[in-house]
């Protein structure tokens, strides 16, 4: 039987001037413009034929604060599709209050790589199912990394970073994707600092990279403006899931439609 594709809408969220939770898009993990309410964005896309929904609070870690759970379990009571939520979770009692709140699972980064045993741990104690870890990976042209591939007539690998995209770590994305799988994580989510909000497509050789390394479910995420992109992405790279914003949150497709045209180029898909 074949898998099908998971299309996955997805709210960056961050505190507004008046310490309320709202949604903004941007460019490159910068350049962030309001864009609307979390709740009334998931529940919109809860309708919309979403297959899961992905909430970030994209300052926790940088700013080192919990995430914002009030929120979170606002969402989750507007959304009957898994519910993935990430930001600021560094402790297994961070995944325990996040689920708590409505999450289905949890979206780790900066935790997992300062401390690794957060995903042993996490996975033991709430199931391999709950943990996704999210890469946050930059393109790198020197010596310094693991695995390459040719990007452009030249050597590339790929660095993680944390902190939204702000500090580089020197961990090759590849390598720790391979270690994650290893340490139980159930899903690997894949950001591209070089191609978020620029709508120019996934970055297919981050994707594929990874993709090839493990078997673990890989989550293609950043730079994604159509649906062509999408049958890229599963096509080329092998992606399980295509995760989208600005597409979505600015009407310019919608999930039906996004669904229609990967269908009708023999891409499975839950219509």
């Amino acid at each position: 039987m074949t898998l099908t594709k998971r299309i996955i809408p997805c709210i960056d969220v961050d505190v507004d001037e008046n310490g309320d939770a709202a949604v903004y898009t941007g460019v490159n993990f910068e350049d962030l413009e309001y864009t609307g309410d979390p709740v009334e964005m998931a529940k919109a896309y809860n309708e919309s034929g979403a297959d899961e929904f992905v909430f970030l609070d994209i300052t926790a870690s940088a700013e080192g604060r919990e995430t914002m759970l009030e929120t979170v379990a606002a969402v989750a009571d507007e959304v009957f599709i898994p519910l993935t939520v990430g930001g600021g979770i560094r402790t297994k009692a961070d995944i325990k209050e996040t689920l708590r709140a409505g999450a289905d699972k949890v979206s780790i980064n900066s935790g997992a790589i300062a401390r690794p045993e957060l995903i042993e741990e996490g996975a033991a104690a709430f199931g391999s199912q709950c943990i996704v870890i999210s890469l946050d990976a930059r393109r790198r042209f020197d010596d310094e990394g693991e695995h390459y591939v040719e990007v452009d007539g030249e050597q590339c690998w790929f660095e993680c970073t944390v902190k939204g995209g702000r500090e580089g770590t020197g961990i090759d994305a590849v390598a720790w994707a391979i270690e994650a799988e290893e340490r139980g994580a159930g899903e690997i989510f894949v950001n591209s600092i070089d191609a978020d909000g620029t709508k120019d497509g996934y970055d297919i050789p981050l994707m594929k990279a990874v993709c090839d390394a493990v078997s673990t479910p890989v989550i293609a995420s950043s730079g994604c403006g159509s649906p062509e992109d999408m049958e890229e992405v599963f096509v080329e790279a092998g992606a399980d899931a295509g995760l989208a914003a600005s597409i979505f949150h600015f009407g310019e497709y919608s999930i039906a439609e996004t669904k229609e045209y990967l269908d009708s180029v023999g891409i499975p898909v839950r219509l």
